[in-house]
């Protein structure tokens, strides 16, 4: 289906907006994250904030791509910057959760904490799926990146909420930074994906022409 130039507008206009709710409460996040981590001596907390800074370039790259009126001329760029931030996001987890794994520091129980992680978990799928969609119609791969993006907060809150609980019900340490590099090895597969995907298949990008083959960002995926 092609994409007339009105419906392109709407969509841009959704990208934004998915975009700006996603920074706003990035940034909110990563304030109670590493305030209440270095409260608590909690790496993991800590982690998690600094994964919000993260996720917060990379929204702020695809904003920037939108806000140009030429949106597609700005693609490569974005997609580099958000490449970039997975692999910073791996890099950071992966050495916290060796720190961990080592016993460097012991973490305090966090209510406030365990709280994040469960809103993180709730809110997060909802932004990712909504930006996703936008960005699979529209065509662009660097929406989709940062909707992957997204999407990796929610497997972060889900270890961090199962670290957080599992430290304050049994005292199992070991179980967070465990799953922490299971996490950190995703981010690295979709920094690849993210440096790969220069264009999409959606009509967005292929000025009106139906594309069949393979998909390699992952736009037209059902």
């Amino acid at each position: 289906m092609v994409l007339t130039s009105q419906r392109r507008d709407v969509l841009n206009r959704r990208v934004r907006l998915f975009v700006a709710a996603t920074i706003t409460y990035n940034v909110i996040e990563a304030v109670v994250a590493l305030t209440e981590g270095a409260r608590v001596s909690s790496t993991a907390l800590i982690g998690f904030g600094l994964d919000s800074v993260i996720e917060v370039s990379s929204a702020a790259a695809v904003a920037w791509q939108f806000s140009a009126k030429d949106p597609e001329a700005r693609e490569k760029a974005a997609l580099r910057v958000i490449a970039f931030s997975f692999f910073a996001l791996a890099a950071y987890v992966t050495v916290e959760s060796i720190r961990a794994l080592v016993g460097f520091g012991e973490a305090r129980h966090s209510t406030v904490g365990i709280v994040l992680a469960a809103a993180s978990l709730a809110i997060m799928p909802v932004l990712s799926w909504a930006q996703r969609r936008a960005g699979r119609e529209l065509g662009s791969a660097s929406a989709v990146a940062d909707s992957k993006q997204t999407l990796l907060c929610t497997y972060l809150s889900a270890v961090l909420l199962a670290g957080l609980l599992v430290n304050t019900l049994f005292g199992w340490s070991w179980a967070d930074p465990i799953a922490a590099l299971v996490i950190a090895a995703i981010a690295v597969r979709e920094g690849m994906n993210a440096w790969k995907g220069e264009s999409c298949c959606g009509p967005g990008l292929t000025s009106g022409v139906d594309v069949i083959g393979d998909d390699a960002c992952g736009c037209c995926e059902h």
